[in-house]
């Protein structure tokens, strides 16, 4: 997402203009946070900023309360993942509850200077409905990972931030656990800053599930396999179905939403045309009758039972530093037919974490495996790293160099490398 200057100034021209519309119009913002904003007028939130969250404790109360909670065993693996980067970047990261309680708030000390004036501190209730349009409180109210980029917020108090924050679930139940955040300067608003805080929280889940004596199990999870297939190959209690294309678009934005979604949010997740309702009702029928009723709820829609995919687990790897393990569990993009905007935008996310942590590595072995692989093959910066990590005088290293400077003479743009590489992975 950009966060240029004549981008942020839209947003804010955007948000005046819902605030002085009667009754408020969102226009010019994305379905997400329109919403978003239409829930905090009903709820009666101040847009100018007028009012700050409240602070549900008292800083003895919370102290108490943060040694209980679940999501404080995962305290360091968090500022491991979350806090040195925030701290080093310039800007926080916090982790809140289900009421969107901030737990903790960490980093950058000018920064956390800064969200104090705005009151994102330890103890303050940042849940939507009460703070507005935020990353934290609206990931909690949505169920899944959100990026709120500086006017989208509906506070005019908070229109110099940016945010991106993930919920954490219980795996064996999917009981919703607490919200991970960072927020900061113009870096949050980008996929990377998103991807990071998806990982930290799925790396929270799978560390919570291997403790000894932990509630949060994944031995009962239904798995999805969608990385590299056209199909989802759906794995339950011993038994492997494979799902038509349509179906597996309906289950990965399922599994990607986390928490029950609506009829109109899952069709914008899977179209950019119009779905008519009863088309959208017709197609659930059928894969309800292919999953059950223990699995596929309505009214919300929703999957039932706790969900592990293939590509979740490659985010973990790369959140725990684990690059050759995600790379080799990586077979390709995520539905790589798919033209579903909520499948595409996953496919990018996990495919540009995966290409950036390999490049970071500079290991030769993974800048191999990258080069070789069908989304890799015209990659002119990691044949470039691949010539540069390569002995002084190698053959290999002459062609690597070679190879990427025929990319940069081909000046192929960067959104044309993007499609042949998935016309590759669809033929």
């Amino acid at each position: 997402m950009d966060a240029s200057a004549a981008s942020v100034s839209a947003l804010r021209a955007a948000h005046e203009r819902f605030v002085t519309s009667s009754p408020g119009l969102a226009q010019g913002v994305r379905p997400l946070v329109a919403d978003s904003w239409a829930r905090c007028t009903a709820c009666g939130v101040l847009p100018d900023g007028g009012a700050l969250p409240p602070l549900r404790q008292t800083p003895g109360d919370l102290a108490s309360y943060r040694r209980g909670h679940p999501l404080a065993a995962s305290l360091p693996l968090l500022r491991d993942l979350l806090g040195t980067g925030a701290a080093d970047d310039g800007h926080v990261f916090a982790i809140g509850d289900t009421d969107g309680t901030l737990l903790w708030v960490e980093g950058d000390s000018a920064a956390l200077r800064r969200a104090e004036r705005m009151r994102f501190v330890e103890g303050a209730r940042w849940s939507e409905r009460l703070a507005g349009t935020n990353a934290p409180g609206t990931a909690l109210e949505l169920g899944r990972a959100v990026q709120i980029v500086a006017g989208e917020h509906y506070s005019a108090a908070v229109h110099g931030w940016s945010c991106a924050a993930a919920p954490v679930r219980d795996l064996r139940t999917g009981r919703l656990l607490g919200v991970v955040d960072l927020s900061g300067g113009a870096s949050i608003a980008t996929p990377p800053a998103l991807a990071a805080v998806r990982a930290a929280a799925l790396a929270v889940e799978a560390e919570l599930a291997r403790m000894p004596g932990s509630s949060v199990a994944a031995s009962d999870a239904v798995r999805l396999r969608a990385l590299g297939r056209d199909s989802v190959l759906l794995e339950d209690a011993g038994r492997s179905r494979r799902l038509s294309p349509r179906h597996s678009e309906i289950v990965v934005a399922l599994a990607l939403e986390g928490r029950g979604v609506t009829g109109d949010r899952l069709a914008v997740g899977l179209s950019e045309q119009e779905i008519p309702p009863s088309t959208l009702r017709a197609e659930l029928t059928r894969l309800r009758a292919v999953l059950g009723p223990d699995l596929l709820g309505s009214r919300p829609y929703a999957l039932l039972r706790p969900v592990r995919t293939d590509y979740d687990e490659v985010a973990e790897l790369l959140a725990e530093g684990r690059v050759d393990e995600a790379l080799a569990r990586y077979p390709g993009p995520l539905l790589p037919r798919s033209e579903a905007p909520l499948v595409e935008e996953h496919r990018r996310s996990l495919e540009q974490q995966l290409r950036g942590a390999v490049l970071a590595g500079g290991s030769v072995g993974p800048l191999r495996r990258w080069v070789a692989s069908a989304w890799g093959a015209d990659d002119v910066s990691a044949w470039a790293a691949l010539a540069r990590t390569l002995p002084a005088g190698s053959p290999q290293r002459a062609a690597a160099a070679a190879r990427a400077l025929d990319l940069r003479g081909a000046g192929v743009p960067q959104a044309k490398k993007h499609a042949a590489v998935l016309q590759r992975c669809r033929s």
